[in-house]
């Protein structure tokens, strides 16, 4: 199955306001990401605080981030849980909203084995005939895909990528050289955003785009047009932001820089909470220096 979006998907955030979904303020970061060019919107991902929303909270921002869309661009629904059962039905749902597709993040604190992930995948797929990705982030979920496990994972038939967060290209090359013509590989992590593609990525789920988008978009398309050169020295510029944006535990700084630009405010649930000083005073100095506040 072909992907649902190639260059930049903006992993977006959840915005919050007095303890609930603020859906005025989503509905602006939408709009923001649309006209700054983004290839896809993916909402209740982990930059949206996914797991600590409830079910009809991940559905409500779901579908209204659908109607919001209104089909200009592809809208890719988070659908991760340890639950394979709970996975399959938020990933029924996202497609009776009108999601073009779903990202699935491997099944966090249960962990699996090979087995377990092929079955998790495949339980998940059945329950639907959008596009599947996969997201492979051994760092948040204590579990990394294997790479033997990929050959059983590519016959499922609408699993058609990997976003791919272990944040190590050699890995990423073997999976794109190995089942590359049957998944495609997304960056998972901005800042190898261009060696990604340079090994055979076709994308990033991104957590700058939030509040760059242009310039992860600018990003991409020099990747898909070859210009490596000029991508490495953009994503050299970027770097210092990148970093400011994972100085503490994301979405954290993102969504305090989203508030620093007046687009949402910086409410957060717990067991995220705000910035320490030292770090925000930081990230703002770096927002200032990429001219974004």
């Amino acid at each position: 199955m072909k992907v649902p979006f190639t260059g930049c998907g903006t992993a977006i955030v959840t915005p919050m306001r007095d303890g609930g979904v603020d859906f005025d303020a989503l509905a602006r970061l939408i709009e923001y990401q649309m006209e700054n060019g983004v290839a896809a919107i993916i909402p209740c991902g982990t930059t949206g605080e996914a797991p600590t929303l409830s079910g009809e909270e991940k559905k409500r921002v779901i579908s209204f981030t659908i109607r919001r869309v209104d089909g200009r661009i592809p809208v890719i629904a988070g659908c991760g849980s340890p639950s394979t059962e709970y996975a399959a039905e938020y990933a029924a749902d996202a497609e009776k909203a009108g999601a073009d597709g779903v990202l699935v993040v491997t099944p966090y604190y249960n962990k699996a084995t090979d087995q377990g992930i092929y079955f998790h995948y495949k339980t998940i797929a059945d329950q639907v005939k959008i596009p599947v990705i996969a997201y492979n982030v051994p760092s948040r979920t204590g579990l990394c895909i294997s790479e033997s496990s990929y050959e059983l994972l590519c016959t499922i038939p609408n699993l058609c990528g990997i976003k791919e967060a272990s944040a190590n290209v050699g890995y990423a090359e073997r999976i794109a050289v190995a089942y590359g013509r049957q998944l495609g590989v997304y960056s998972g992590c901005d800042e190898l955003t261009a060696p990604i593609y340079a090994v055979g990525g076709c994308g990033v789920v991104s957590v700058l785009s939030n509040i760059m988008p242009e310039a992860m978009v600018r990003l991409c398309d020099l990747c898909a047009r070859g210009r490596l050169q000029d991508a490495a020295a953009l994503q050299q510029e970027l770097y210092p932001m990148i970093r400011a944006l994972f100085s503490e535990v994301s979405p954290i700084p993102v969504k305090t820089a989203l508030s620093l630009m007046g687009l949402c405010s910086d409410e957060m649930r717990l067991p995220l909470c705000p910035m320490s000083r030292e770090a925000r005073d930081r990230l703002e100095r770096e927002m200032k220096r990429q001219g974004i506040v």
